[in-house]
């Protein structure tokens, strides 16, 4: 298998899969095509018919968009949903949740690995989308005993809030003790510490990413090269 993927310190779409794969200890070819200045869409129509990315390559035959990926993935490795149906039935519908939802937390805090931001406030659409997704780590926790969103094995449901673990980073973005707990153990994991530290290494920037970041907040660390 090929995952086509761009830049590590901001594409929150191509962490999904990338972190299942990896977590899971399945093999892949990771192909990186950055987000560089200049950069054009047909850059990425090379590969992929949306011209987006992340882009599953398996034998000739092409898979995009992150959820359809990682359900290819699941259909070849069992474990990637759980096998118990309640907590499957659950973890299917906080992965939709978040594959369509927080559409302010995605707008005011996009992701950006290596800086910390200050943010000026924290407005109702955000506090709305931190709660919920506070609640939605507690339930699953509590449900399903952890360590993981849906019981004891990393599956599809952590792979699709990994980019929310680097985002709670990055902005300080406050939780309640579980799911803080909850972070911490994501960011621990080698393959988000591989992701990661990548990231940092990464030279590429996109000023609109870069300002986007910094639109309601003011950056007070940089760890990148």
């Amino acid at each position: 298998m090929k995952l086509y993927i761009a830049n590590k310190n901001y594409s929150s779409w191509s962490l999904r899969p990338w972190a299942l794969l990896q977590a899971r200890g399945i093999e892949f070819e990771e192909v990186l095509v950055p987000f560089a200045a200049g950069s054009q869409p047909s850059t990425f129509k090379a590969f992929s018919p949306t011209s987006k990315v992340p882009c599953l390559e398996d034998n000739g035959l092409l898979i995009w968009d992150s959820l359809a990926i990682c359900e290819y993935v699941a259909e070849q490795h069992p474990g990637c949903w759980p096998i118990d149906t309640t907590a499957r039935a659950w973890a299917r519908s906080a992965a939709a949740e978040m594959h369509s939802g927080f559409q302010t937390l995605r707008s005011l805090c996009p992701m950006n690995c290596g800086i910390r931001v200050a943010l000026e406030k924290i407005d109702d659409g955000l506090r709305a989308d931190v709660e919920r997704i506070d609640a939605l780590w507690l339930e699953g926790l509590a449900k399903f005993g952890g360590p993981y969103l849906a019981g004891k094995e990393y599956g599809i449901i952590d792979a699709f809030f990994a980019p929310v673990i680097f985002r709670v980073q990055s902005y300080g973005l406050q939780l309640g003790q579980q799911a803080q707990s909850y972070v911490e153990r994501m960011l621990s994991l080698p393959s988000m510490q591989h992701w990661y530290a990548e990231a940092l290494l990464e030279t590429w920037r996109k000023p609109e990413y870069e300002q986007a970041a910094a639109a309601h907040g003011q950056i007070v660390r940089d760890f990148r090269v």
